[in-house]
């Protein structure tokens, strides 16, 4: 029995042969190897096309970004499963990218939906600091957070994301959803009362929303940097293991308090 509806039965991205690997139509010794870096490489698969300049750059600086940030909730829960089971690298990192969620890391791809709603009612001619505002107040009014504000350690801002917006204006590459990403900083404030530092998240969509990216394909790239950030936590886990000792920091950290009976 079928569930739902399926797709036609074929695939865009690639196939062994035995003689050759084709990739997005191309041959991947005699055309890919040796010609593209990973980063293009990695736009090549997801969208099928090779990357313009600028999508090369910043595609290699969000990367770059988001990759490594310290003993966060992902690292920490990969570098304990490694320690339960030292020979399972590959569940591991699996732990580790399991944590890409709304909250931590994932947020990026809430960000790029938010702003193509925006962008959509900027198109039809409403005033982008209206529509940031009405955003801004109609997630409040819910008890939700905006995507991509607020930072427990970057404060007053996070530099990454004023990095990358700094550079895509540099670039010339900030279009509306840039300007919507700041618009919503200040609607924010006005909503809140107070400053929230944009966090990486956002600028991270908004820049690839305006170099032609999908906003379904967003959330890849932190995917994507993160692993390559686990990895280098269990390289060094293997080396100096500290996953017993922060489950033990955690267990320490929890007080045990006992159901009352009935």
């Amino acid at each position: 029995m079928t569930i739902g509806t399926p797709g036609r039965p074929v695939t865009g991205i690639g196939r062994a042969l035995p003689d050759r690997v084709e990739v997005r139509g191309r041959d991947l010794t005699r055309d890919l190897m040796g010609r593209l870096t990973f980063t293009e490489y990695f736009h090549l698969l997801l969208t099928g096309r090779e990357p313009t300049e600028e999508q090369r750059f910043f595609l290699d600086l969000l990367l770059v970004s988001i990759a490594e940030h310290g003993m966060m909730p992902t690292n920490v829960a990969a570098r304990m499963t490694l320690a339960a089971d030292p020979d399972a690298l590959q569940g591991a990192v699996a732990a580790g990218i399991l944590g890409a969620g709304s909250v931590v890391l994932g947020s990026s791809g809430e960000c790029a939906r938010l702003l193509v709603q925006a962008a959509e009612r900027v198109a039809a001619d409403e005033a982008p600091a209206a529509v940031a505002a009405g955003i801004a107040r109609s997630i409040r009014e819910s008890g939700g957070k905006v995507p991509g504000f607020g930072h427990p350690v970057h404060r007053p801002a996070d530099p990454r994301a004023e990095r990358i917006l700094e550079l895509a204006d540099a670039r010339g590459v900030a279009g509306v959803h840039v300007d919507l990403a700041r618009q919503l900083r200040g609607a924010v404030a006005d909503t809140w009362g107070k400053a929230l530092p944009m966090n990486v998240s956002m600028p991270i969509a908004a820049v690839m929303l305006d170099l032609g990216y999908s906003a379904d394909l967003v959330k890849a790239v932190p995917i994507l940097a993160r692993t390559a950030g686990l990895l280098a936590h269990l390289a060094e886990e293997q080396e100096n293991p500290l996953g017993f000792l922060l489950a033990g920091a955690a267990e320490e950290a929890v007080v045990y308090e006992s159901s009352p009976e009935g």
